[in-house]
């Protein structure tokens, strides 16, 4: 920041550089270049992206938050404003420094309320609401743990942000509770029927919930060192080492009763419909303005009264504030929620459509009028896909069947509706209020991609969630779409791999200054992280900064299940086990009071492991010979085989052997989505070789070799690549197929996908694999080759590597703390610490 440290004059001064204030200085800029704006921030970072405050805590970096660059003409500096004069306008900051104004917009935001409670002040007492508060959090954490070795953590308030810092209180290693006063979670946004699903959906990741319990008193907790206890009354009490409060907010409003200016009825300056307040020369945008004595939470109202002051600062009065759509969809700790319209509407005669299904966790409400015609409002728990859809239909008679918007796709008996039956006045991007209309006329200008149509409307730049609708109307336009991975890379993810396999960069932070722009998303990220991995097989995928790249199952190399544990399948090739695997098995689940599956993919499967007993599993493995497998990763999961010669009297080649070399020689190989392959020793399929991305089948000549074969939402059988091949023949074709769709396909594009996507689709793919049409035959076996060569247990590895062992436990600060449940011995083998089994371990 630009620190000013005397007084000085602006013209246009703003208090408060939250998204909203830094959304103001960008438009008054845009209208304005020559005007001059100064920006007043009490937080010493930039402004950054409050919105997605949680994503902090996957990876601790504030500048991957900060909102762009403003422009020359805006001094930003770091103070707090204490006082403001209008008879000679002026503002003082708490240091003494005066700026003096010809315009002041306040855009001072909220503050969290902290309900009037005794021990409210305690230092154990946390909110959610500022980086540095996500810090403090984090810091409470790793105290609480250092001493006990575990921490508890307490939310007050079950609303959007209070599941927000529950999810975060979570992810930092605390066991966290979330007290609500109302009778369910998220009052404001879900019924009754959807928050008792959404409770449920919360409580089986390990959340503890407590609904209509009013928080009575914080005292401190005699039985342990910085503990306190909180006070439900008749709902009894909970131990905690931090409370956090996240019951609402308030308007930072404290400037103006000295000031002369008026304030709501609920807090807040009031403000007429084109944000002045009754005080000349002052206005207010944003959580701080009370438009009409109505104050508002979200960032997309506070954006239209920005653009508005901004063109009346100008000289271009614009339209007047509208009550703005308040709707809302956001992932709480995995869980969709969506809320939109009137979804409490009381209209006479309004009809409601529901969809329950508690067995997949999914509730889906609509409110239509009178005539079942228009839509009024809805909510949707566990599953808003079609939010995108159904948000911009509130107050239009729907194009369809009602129920075919929240129905289960089923194949039949549904009819999908499409962003072509929402007319022009539609609302596609409530953040920005942007109508379908004028993303048509950004099309018509010229803008024929999803980034040059953001960059003109600002449409999907803020939540994201209307991106989809706008792919859509372009490909309605008839216009093709980039393949960019994401906004922050325009190039397909063939590109990235061909750019990160012919530079050799592998680490992202080098790659996207180079390649790319800003610092990153949840979907380039993991693509780079496993493009890198593709290529660089030698090095394990938790090394160094790539760690952070990983999706949740590859960072910990298991599959997390829905309730936070994970699971882990042992890796059995062909579904070929000793009965001395199948004891040290069973051993293991018992021991640790695991569940067990036999799965689709002839695997033993154990389920219910918290992360902490991850490498204890893994290390009995390990020593019986065995090791853990990728039935969580984009890459191959099993290969699936029948009995074969050896005991089928039908067999007409050794399926088993196939089955456990493709395995063997394939485990662990990187790709744009998961693989699965299938051995069968005859035509009569038992393997179901054909339903694999490789299958291959015996005939009495050889092998034919199936491609493309996929489950899911459209199962495709695998279509036959060649026929009667030799073993020689098949591992070169299998390993240049792979080899080409690990270089050329999209990112979590099936193998089915691939081949239909490709120009020319199988019969291009059958001239570059077998009749090598493109040359590249030897440099696709060359790439395989070299992955077989560098294969290593990425497991044992782990217990090889006390700092990637200090990844697997339970709470955040294990660099410094060991977990008090691991104890090291040497291993037999010599040459490494490995972690020492205990009995404390085992069991729930």
């Amino acid at each position: 920041m630009n620190q000013t440290t005397t007084s000085q004059a602006a013209d246009v001064l703003v208090v408060g550089f939250g998204m909203v204030g830094h959304r103001f200085c960008q438009e008054l800029s845009k209208l304005q270049p020559e005007r001059s704006i100064t920006v007043i921030g009490r937080e010493h970072d930039y402004a950054y992206d409050r919105v997605h405050l949680s994503s902090y805590v996957t990876d601790w970096s504030r500048e991957g938050l900060y909102l762009e660059d403003l422009p020359e003409s805006v001094t930003v500096v770091e103070g707090r404003a204490v006082s403001i004069k209008p008879e000679t306008r002026e503002v003082v900051l708490s240091d003494g420094r005066v700026f003096s104004y010809q315009e002041l917009v306040m855009a001072t935001g909220s503050r969290p309320f902290i309900p009037r409670l005794p021990g409210n002040d305690k230092p154990q007492v946390h909110q959610y609401r500022t980086l540095d508060d996500l810090d403090g959090m984090r810091a409470a954490v790793e105290g609480a743990v250092g001493n006990h070795g575990d921490a508890t953590a307490v939310v007050i308030g079950g609303g959007l942000l209070g599941l927000e810092a529950a999810n975060a209180l979570q992810h930092l290693g605390a066991h966290t509770h979330v007290v609500e006063m109302a009778p369910r979670l998220m009052p404001l946004q879900v019924d009754d029927a959807g928050g008792e699903l959404l409770q449920e959906a919360i409580r089986e990741l390990g959340v503890e919930v407590h609904v209509g319990a009013a928080s009575r008193e914080i005292t401190d907790d005699p039985d342990r060192e910085g503990g306190v206890i909180l006070d439900l009354g008749d709902k009894g009490s909970i131990k905690t080492d931090l409370v956090c409060f996240s019951a609402g907010i308030r308007p930072r409003d404290s400037l103006g009763p000295d000031a002369g200016l008026e304030l709501g009825p609920r807090g807040g300056f009031l403000v007429d419909r084109q944000c002045a307040t009754d005080v000349e020369h002052i206005s207010a945008i944003g959580e701080c303005a009370a438009v009409d004595g109505k104050t508002y939470g979200l960032v997309a109202p506070g954006y239209d009264m920005a653009l508005i002051t901004a063109k009346r600062l100008a000289g271009q009065p614009g339209e007047d504030f509208q009550d703005p759509d308040m709707s809302t969809k956001l992932k709480l700790m995995g869980v969709d929620v969506a809320s939109f319209g009137d979804a409490f509407s009381t209209a006479e005669g309004r009809k409601e459509l529901h969809i329950q299904d508690p067995i997949s966790g999914v509730y889906k409400k609509l409110v239509l009028d009178a005539e079942g015609k228009r839509l009024l409002g809805g909510i949707l728990v566990g599953e808003a896909s079609s939010y995108s859809m159904l948000r911009p239909m509130v107050g239009s008679e729907l194009p369809g069947d009602p129920v075919s918007l929240i129905a289960p796709e089923t194949g039949a008996g549904t009819s999908a509706i499409g962003v072509d039956a929402l007319p022009d006045e539609a609302q596609i991007c409530s953040c920005n209020n942007v109508c379908k209309g004028q993303i048509r006329e950004a099309v018509g200008q010229g803008c024929h991609s999803v980034e040059t149509l953001m960059a003109a409307t600002r449409a999907g730049t803020s939540c994201g969630s209307c991106v989809p609708l706008l792919k859509g109307i372009l490909e309605g336009e008839g216009i093709e779409q980039s393949k960019a991975v994401c906004a922050h890379f325009s190039q397909s993810r063939a590109e990235l791999f061909e750019i990160a396999q012919s530079t050799g960069i592998n680490d992202f932070p080098s790659f996207i200054a180079r390649f790319g722009r800003g610092g990153g998303c949840e979907v380039c990220k993991p693509t780079l992280a496993s493009i890198f991995a593709s290529l660089h097989t030698e090095d394990h995928v938790l090394e160094g900064q790539r760690a952070g790249l990983q999706d949740t199952n590859d960072r910990m190399l298991a599959n997390m299940q829905k309730n936070g544990t994970y699971s882990v399948v042992p890796r059995v090739p062909a579904g070929n086990i000793s009965p001395e695997h199948l004891v040290v098995i069973g051993e293991i689940a018992q021991e640790f009071g695991l569940y067990t599956k036999i799965t689709g993919a002839q695997r033993i499967a154990m389920f219910g492991a918290r992360v902490e007993q991850l490498p204890h599993i893994w290390r009995r493995l390990v020593d019986a010979g065995m090791e853990s497998g990728q039935a969580y990763g984009k890459s191959l999961r099993a290969v699936k085989s029948c009995v074969g010669t050896d005991w089928c009297r039908y067999g007409q080649q050794d399926s088993v052997a196939k089955a456990v070399e493709l395995e063997l020689r394939y485990r662990g190989l990187r790709s744009p989505h998961k693989l699965k392959m299938g051995v069968s020793g005859c035509a009569r399929e038992c393997a179901e070789a054909r339903g694999k991305d490789i299958g291959v089948i015996a005939t009495e000549n050889g092998w034919n070799l199936y491609v493309g074969g996929n489950g899911g939402a459209t199962p495709r059988h695998a279509q036959l690549l060649a026929g009667d091949l030799t073993d020689e023949e098949l591992f070169r074709y299998i390993d240049r197929y792979l080899g080409f769709y690990i270089r050329t396909a999209d990112r979590l594009q099936r193998t089915a996908a691939w081949q239909e996507s490709v120009e020319g689709g199988l019969d291009h793919i059958r001239d570059v694999v077998v009749n090598d049409s493109l040359g590249i035959g030897s440099d696709l076996e060359a790439y395989i080759e070299r992955h077989v060569e560098n294969y290593f247990d990425e497991w044992a590895a782990v217990l090889n590597d006390p700092e990637k062992l200090s990844r697997f436990v339970s709470f955040v600060n294990a660099p410094e703390t060991p977990d008090p449940l691991v104890q090291f011995e040497e291993h037999p083998q010599g040459g490494r610490k490995v972690p020492l089994m205990t009995p404390t371990v085992g069991g729930n």
